[in-house]
């Protein structure tokens, strides 16, 4: 019998995707971490394909720091191996099986959980952190990323850190249950804004744990808020080349945050404060947006309503002022009576 030709034109272009990931470690992954994972994983039988740092990032949408941190927490995961070489310097990525001993499902203890996820991504509001989601500090885990926190934390201040600096970074990690990840972010940021002092450092990371957030995108948009808030102020006070002070700061929270006003009223506000005092003053826009707040202003055409309702306000003050002057006079002029018999006998003696 002749021997069969077998040819397959049947191209499946398909990555797949093991069942135990789905299960054990996407779940509790931030979903940035997962997106490199699959690309990875789209690469890794493709003889033809040659990536870079700066590949993955530019075909995600990340940045370079993103896909480092996304590395870390695979390696850390145990499901990639990162090759480095001598200057640490990232030369070769290996994938490892997903098969994790003792681990068979997603109902398994919390405890399990928290000792294998860093960066858990919830739908829902987050609720206030306890011990039981943190990993315990005396873990393998929990020391290898505190050691790598504190090298990279060097690496951020470009100094030795000392004692007390590294119980800082320390307490971010055990006491206020900050991941790896978003503490490395939270460094980042800093000295990227020009502060590397620990104690600014420090003042961030409470401000971030008493607003609830535990990822780096809840971060993200945590910066560009303060960002677009401040940078509304300082424009329109025409103050440039600077961050705002610790008390201006405090003005552009309370009217931000607690009044809620939206960046064009603050804007309106303080481009009245120039047009009044010609120069800026935090104070006097506190002022103006206090009384809008106790008005109940929400919108620019609320704003414009008030000012109508205060013209008509003065114009019709105005007119009653006018009246009870003019009736005033009036009533003040000194009447006088004249006898015109004598008049006129004077007016004839005169000729």
């Amino acid at each position: 019998m002749k021997t069969l030709t077998l040819k397959n034109r049947f191209q499946t272009n398909a990555t797949l995707l093991p069942n135990d990931f789905i299960d054990n470690y996407m779940i509790d992954a931030n979903g940035e971490f997962v997106k490199v994972y699959l690309f990875l994983l789209r690469h890794l039988d493709d003889p033809c394909s040659s990536i870079t740092i700066s590949t993955i990032a530019d075909c995600l949408n990340n940045t370079e720091n993103d896909i480092l941190r996304a590395f870390r927490y695979w390696e850390n995961a145990g499901l990639l191996c990162v090759e480095r070489d001598a200057d640490g310097r990232i030369t070769g990525l290996e994938m490892q099986k997903t098969a994790r001993p003792g681990k068979t499902s997603v109902s398994d203890s919390s405890a399990d959980a928290a000792q294998e996820t860093s960066a858990p991504v919830r739908k829902t509001p987050a609720a206030p952190r306890t011990k039981a989601k943190a990993v315990p500090i005396d873990s393998f885990r929990a020391q290898k990323e505190i050691k790598s926190l504190l090298f990279i934390a060097e690496q951020y201040l470009g100094k030795t850190l000392t004692h007390n600096e590294m119980e800082t970074i320390t307490y971010f990690y055990d006491t206020l249950h900050m991941s790896a990840d978003l503490i490395e972010y939270l460094l980042e940021s800093c000295v990227e804004n020009g502060h590397k002092s620990m104690h600014y450092i420090q003042k961030v990371a409470f401000s971030w744990a008493e607003a609830g957030i535990e990822t780096i995108s809840q971060a993200k948009e945590q910066s560009a808020l303060y960002s677009r808030n401040c940078y509304t102020v300082l424009n329109a006070f025409g103050i440039k080349n600077r961050g705002p002070a610790a008390s201006e700061l405090t003005y552009i929270k309370k009217w931000a945050e607690e009044y809620g006003f939206a960046p064009d009223i603050i804007e309106e506000a303080c481009r009245r404060t120039i047009a009044a005092t010609h120069q800026p003053s935090f104070e006097y826009a506190d002022k103006i947006l206090t009384k809008w707040h106790g008005r109940n202003i929400r919108h620019l055409k609320d704003v414009s309503s008030l000012d109508e309702e205060y013209q008509k306000e003065r114009s019709s003050g105005k007119t009653a002022i006018r009246s009870r002057t003019v009736t005033k006079n009036l009533n003040n002029f000194e009447r006088r009576n004249y006898d015109m018999d004598s008049l006129e006998e004077q007016l004839l003696n005169s000729n």
